[in-house]
């Protein structure tokens, strides 16, 4: 079962606001079309209302910055039983999509290249695209009998999820409200564990981090005041936006090895929204005596200004110390996840973990 929200109104009185009926669903996929990041994923929209081979029309097919397709199908007035038959048919006929065709699918959107598009949102185009799809019913509820079949799916490894979107009126304003059946990092946790791939499967927890060490970050300061950073440009601070609360980050400096590893306790923040501690007030951590004499460089500018991640480290060790062997894992993205087993295996015996 979804997470059920209310909504009280305390300023004054206690009151409850009630949900109300959204008039249009079609209202609904233009609000999630003209900004997609409402569903709480990190996708590009490739194409709306897009045909396929048998005669039916996607509601919204999207690209995460893995490559990875997502279907987005609005329940509207058809029985949900009928939405995630028709999901699953969509899953069929996206499954052979190559990069040919989801070029020409987002060519009938823009008029800018695919490629060049999904750079300027993601940065480069990984290896493999469409290695992997996921499908996501957006609905205002299920009945229960869908509820089993769709957690069936999921827990046997169909890349099937549901949001749920709640609309609220309150004295001429609208808002909306979300929640998942599955949260989605567990959904994709357990499709990727459930199915051979042509990469290996990830846990649904760990994540590669590269530390650049130099005038705009260090990992002296990283280790001191309890962050991993990226910045001076989109390509090197948006993949920190996928490291979520509770995730666990293995930090590795480029050229030098890994160096530590922690959890993720809040999510990425531009350098002048991050505080530290001390003697128990929070103070800008631009106040700090910092290693990187750069890190304020472009503070004002949103699209390239430092961002950071708040770690609370479980072990660390200076650069001279990093862990290196031939073969392990390493990639030029400030932040991805880490699925390959063989670092893994070895940074789970180096820092003595038990997974």
């Amino acid at each position: 079962m979804p997470l059920e929200l209310g909504i009280w109104r305390i300023d004054g009185d206690t009151r409850a606001i009630v949900p109300a009926r959204m008039d249009r669903e079609e209202r609904l996929e233009a609000i999630v079309h003209r900004d997609v990041s409402i569903l709480g994923l990190d996708v590009m929209i490739i194409g709306r209302q897009v045909p396929t081979d048998y005669g039916k029309r996607i509601d919204l097919l999207a690209v995460d910055g893995d490559g990875a397709l997502v279907v987005v199908e609005l329940k509207r007035d058809r029985t949900p039983r009928d939405v995630v038959a028709q999901l699953l048919d969509y899953g069929s006929w996206v499954k052979g999509l190559d990069r040919d065709d989801i070029a020409r699918i987002w060519s009938e959107q823009s008029d800018v290249p695919f490629e060049e598009g999904f750079r300027g949102r993601f940065g480069a185009l990984p290896e493999t695209l469409n290695g992997s799809h996921r499908l996501v019913i957006v609905a205002s509820e299920l009945d229960p009998s869908t509820e089993r079949i769709v957690s069936y799916l999921s827990e046997s490894g169909i890349p099937i999820n549901a949001v749920f979107f709640r609309c609220f009126h309150d004295e001429g304003r609208e808002y909306l409200t979300r929640s998942w059946f599955v949260e989605p990092n567990e959904a994709e946790a357990r499709a990727e564990k459930a199915v051979t791939r042509r990469s290996e499967p990830w846990n649904g927890q760990d994540f590669y981090v590269a530390i650049g060490d130099g005038e705009h970050r260090t990992w002296e300061d990283c280790v001191r005041y309890g962050f991993v950073s990226g910045g001076q440009g989109r390509w090197y601070n948006r993949p920190l936006e996928k490291l979520f609360v509770g995730a666990r980050v293995f930090a590795c400096v480029p050229g030098q090895g890994y160096v530590g590893y922690g959890e993720v306790v809040a999510p990425a923040v531009r350098v002048r929204d991050f505080t530290v501690e001390i003697d128990g007030a929070a103070r800008s951590v631009l106040e700090m005596p910092l290693r990187a004499t750069h890190m304020a460089e472009n503070a004002d500018d949103a699209e390239k200004s430092e961002y950071l991640v708040r770690v609370r480290w479980d072990e660390h060790v200076p650069i001279e110390q990093a862990y290196w062997e031939k073969g392990m894992f390493a990639n030029q993205l400030t932040a991805c996840k880490l699925r390959h087993k063989f670092t893994l295996e070895r940074l789970a015996a180096r820092f003595g973990l038990e997974s």
